[in-house]
C-alpha cells in the first residue's frame, strides 16, 4: 500500500516535471501552470494586515493569547520590565560576573563622567548624577545583558554645543542648567514615543555610512575641543569646527599655554593611549585599558597636591558637589519660549543617543545569540532619561567604551549596571572632595584616549570598497562635523541617507536578460557574459517595486533598451524585436502610477507592433493588475509564470516574422 502511495507521488511528479520543461528538439509543450491571482480581500482586511506588518511585524502580543488575566498581567510585568524574566534564574554565579564587571565599569566610568559633563558645559557632579539613576532604571527596564548606561563624549558634546548657542553657560549657569534638563525631558519623550508607537525603524534612515563618518567627525573634533585643558589654555573659542579651534590654539602658542599643564597631560595621555594599545592587542588585559583612567587620575591629583603646581597655572578641578541627585522637576520649562528650545535640542540629542544605544545594544546581542527589542530598549532609555530629567541628570545613553568593558569583563545581565550605581552611590557620597586637586588636563587626555575609538577607519575603508555612494555619506557627515558644526554635519548625515534612499528608488536598476545555454535560466547579461540573447526578443528585468517616484523612469528606460537595441540589430542585420518580457520577480508592489505607466508602455509597443508580455508578477502585483483590469489589455496568455515559458510560447512565432 505504501509503495501504490510513493509510487502515484512519483509520477504525478513526473508529469508535473514534465509540462513545465523543455523538449531537447525545441518543441513547445503548454505549461501546467498560470500565475496564481490571490483569493479577494475585504479593503479594510488588507489595510489593517500592512499596519500589523508594518507597526507590529513582530507581533508583541502573540504571548497574551489564550492566556488567563492572571498570566497576561505576569506576562505583561515581564514584557515592561524584562528583570521579572530573567531574574527568576538569577544565580550567584552570574552575580560574580556582574560584581567584577560592574566595579570594572566604574573605575571607567567615573573618570569620564566628570570629563563629559565639563564637555557639556555642567558642573563635574552632573556627570556623575548621570552615572547613577539612568542605569539603576535601565537595569529594570532593558533588554540588553551587555550596554553600560551613561553620559557619553557624542552626545555630550551635541549638547553642550547646541545648549551654549542659546544660553551661556558662565554667566548664566542656572539657565543653562534649566535647558539642560529640559532637553533632557524631551529626550526622553522622545524615545518612548518611539518605542510605545514601534516607530523604531525610523532610525534605520539614517544609514551606516553617515553614522561612521559623523562619529569619526565627532570625536575629532571633542579630541580638539580638549586641547584648551591639554594645553592649559584659559581663553578659547565657543566654535567646534577645526579651523577655529587650531587658530584658538596657535594664536595662544606664546602666552596662552601652560608649561607644566602640558607636560602633565602629555605625560598621562601617553599612558592612556600605551594601555589602551595593550587592551586591545591582548584581550585578557583588558583591564589595564579600563582602569588606566582612574589610576592617571589618582595619581595625577596626588601628583597636584604635593606639589601645588596648582598656583603656577595648572587648572584643577575644585570641589565637586557631595551628596546624591536632587530633585530637578521644578527646574523643568513647561512653558515659555525655552520649551521650544529645549524640545529640539531634546529631539536631537534624543535620536543621537537612540542610534547608538541600538547599534551597540545589537552588536553585542548578535555576539551572544540573543535577541534585542529595539522597540522595547527604546522604550527603556525614554523612560531612563524622563527620569533623569527629574534628578538632575542630562541625556544618557549606551556608552561603546564601557559596554566593551562591560562584555569584556564577563557581565552576565545587567546587574552590571546595578553595581556601576552603587559604586557612584558612594563616590557622590564619600569620594567626591579628593577629585578636588585633580588637574583639567588629565581629564582632557582621558576624552581624548577615549574618542579616539569612535574614529573607525577601518569601516571607511571598507564602505570605500562596496559602495562608493555610502563612502560619499561617510565623508560627507565626516567634513560637514570637522569643517563646520555638529548640527551641519547631522544634517549632511541625515540629508546623505535620504537622498541615497530617493536615488535607489527613483532611479531603480534594470536589467537585459539572457539565457545560459544549455538550460531554462535567464540572467543578467552583464553579470553572466556567456548568457545569449534571444532572437526576436528582449528580456528585461525591474529590480524595485514600481512606484508614482519611479513609474515613468521605468517606462522611459524599458523603450531606452528597446531603442538601442533595435538600432544594433538594424545595423547587424538581424531579425527585429517582436515581443518584450518584462521579468517582474523583483517587483514586490506596484501602485497606480506604475499600472499606468505599464498601460503607456503597452500603447507605445503596439504602435510598433511589439507584444508585451509579464513574467512571474508576485501577489501584491498580480491582485492589483487583474483589479485595474490592466490583465484584459495586455491578455491574460501574455502573463507568465516564467520567463521560460514566454520564450517557449513566443519563440516560433519570432523566429518566422523576418
Amino acid at each position: 500500500m505504501g509503495h501504490s502511495v510513493r509510487d502515484k507521488q512519483e509520477a504525478e511528479e513526473h508529469d508535473i516535471s514534465r509540462a513545465i520543461s523543455f523538449h531537447q528538439n525545441g518543441d513547445e509543450i503548454p505549461s501546467v501552470y498560470k500565475v496564481g491571482l490571490p483569493p479577494k480581500r475585504k479593503l479594510m482586511s488588507e489595510f489593517t494586515s500592512t499596519v500589523k506588518e508594518t507597526f507590529f511585524a513582530d507581533n508583541p502580543f502573540r504571548h497574551f493569547k489564550d492566556q488567563s488575566k492572571s498570566k497576561k498581567l505576569i506576562l505583561g510585568s515581564q514584557a515592561l520590565f524584562p528583570i521579572l524574566e530573567w531574574g527568576r534564574y538569577y544565580s550567584l554565579s552570574k552575580f560574580k560576573g556582574d560584581l567584577i564587571a560592574g566595579l570594572t565599569i566604574a573605575s571607567l566610568c567615573i573618570p569620564q563622567d566628570i570629563g563629559y559633563a565639563k564637555l557639556a558645559n555642567l558642573d563635574p557632579q552632573y556627570g556623575l548624577y548621570s552615572s547613577f539613576v539612568p542605569p539603576l532604571v535601565y537595569a529594570f527596564m532593558g533588554s540588553s545583558r551587555d550596554i553600560a548606561i551613561g553620559p557619553v563624549a557624542v552626545v555630550s558634546l551635541i549638547l553642550g554645543t547646541l545648549l551654549q548657542n542659546e544660553v551661556d553657560p558662565v554667566h548664566n549657569a542656572a539657565e543653562y542648567r534649566r535647558l539642560a534638563f529640559t532637553a533632557t525631558f524631551f529626550a526622553g519623550v522622545t524615545q518612548a514615543a518611539l518605542g510605545f508607537l514601534r516607530l523604531g525603524f525610523l532610525i534605520d534612515f539614517l544609514s551606516h555610512a553617515a553614522i561612521v563618518g559623523f562619529m569619526g567627525g565627532a570625536a575629532i573634533t571633542i579630541a580638539l575641543q580638549q586641547l584648551k585643558g591639554l594645553l592649559g589654555v584659559i581663553k578659547f573659542t565657543k566654535k567646534t569646527d577645526i579651523i577655529s579651534v587650531m587658530h584658538s590654539v596657535w594664536g595662544n602658542v606664546h602666552h596662552g599655554w601652560n608649561w607644566q599643564t602640558v607636560v602633565l597631560g602629555s605625560v598621562f595621555l601617553a599612558f592612556l593611549l600605551l594601555a589602551r594599545y595593550i587592551g586591545k592587542k591582548k584581550k585578557s588585559l583588558f583591564w589595564v585599558s579600563a582602569i588606566a583612567p582612574l589610576i592617571s587620575v589618582i595619581l595625577s591629583t596626588l601628583f597636584v597636591y604635593l606639589t601645588r603646581v596648582d598656583k603656577d597655572g595648572v587648572q584643577i578641578v575644585k570641589k565637586i558637589r557631595r551628596g546624591i541627585n536632587p530633585p530637578s522637576a521644578h527646574k523643568i520649562y513647561f512653558s515659555g519660549p525655552n520649551v521650544a528650545k529645549g524640545f529640539k535640542i531634546g529631539v536631537i540629542a534624543g535620536m543621537i543617543g537612540l542610534t547608538e544605544a541600538i547599534a551597540i545594544g545589537r552588536t553585542f546581542a548578535s555576539m551572544k545569540d540573543y535577541h534585542l527589542d529595539g522597540n522595547k530598549e527604546m522604550l527603556a532609555l525614554g523612560v531612563m532619561n524622563l527620569t533623569g530629567s527629574l534628578t538632575s541628570c542630562y541625556v544618557a545613553t549606551g556608552s561603546f567604551s564601557r559596554s566593551a568593558v562591560n562584555y569584556m569583563a564577563g557581565c552576565q545581565t545587567a546587574v552590571s549596571n546595578i553595581v556601576m550605581s552603587i559604586v557612584v552611590l558612594l563616590t557622590l557620597e564619600v569620594i567626591t572632595p579628593l577629585f578636588y586637586y585633580t588637574p583639567n588636563a588629565i581629564l582632557a587626555a582621558i576624552i581624548i584616549s577615549a574618542v579616539l575609538g569612535l574614529i573607525d577607519y577601518e569601516a571607511a575603508l571598507l564602505i570605500w570598497k562596496i559602495d562608493k555612494l555610502d563612502f560619499v555619506a561617510c565623508m560627507g557627515a565626516f567634513i560637514g562635523v570637522v569643517f563646520s558644526s555638529v548640527e551641519i554635519g547631522l544634517l549632511i548625515a541625515i540629508s546623505l541617507s535620504f537622498a541615497k534612499i530617493l536615488l535607489h528608488v527613483t532611479r531603480p536598476h534594470t536589467a537585459l536578460l539572457g539565457n545560459i545555454p544549455r538550460t531554462s535560466i535567464y540572467r543578467n547579461i552583464e553579470q553572466y557574459p556567456e548568457a545569449t540573447k534571444v532572437p526576436g526578443m528582449l528580456i528585461l528585468r525591474v529590480d524595485s517595486a514600481i512606484y508614482f517616484s519611479n513609474s515613468n523612469y521605468i517606462r522611459e528606460r524599458i523603450l531606452r533598451w528597446l531603442s538601442d537595441e533595435t538600432q544594433e540589430l538594424d545595423r547587424k542585420g538581424l531579425p527585429r524585436i517582436q515581443f518584450l518580457v518584462v521579468d517582474m520577480s523583483p517587483v514586490i508592489n506596484i501602485d497606480t502610477s506604475g499600472i499606468h505607466a505599464l498601460e503607456e508602455l503597452h500603447s507605445s509597443l503596439q504602435k510598433r507592433d511589439i507584444q508585451l508580455a509579464l513574467a512571474n508578477p508576485g501577489q501584491h502585483v498580480i491582485d492589483k493588475l487583474h483589479a485595474s483590469k490592466i490583465t484584459d489589455t495586455i491578455g491574460p496568455d501574455n502573463i507568465f509564470l516564467t520567463v521560460a515559458e514566454a520564450v517557449q510560447t513566443f519563440s516560433p512565432k519570432a523566429t518566422v516574422e523576418v
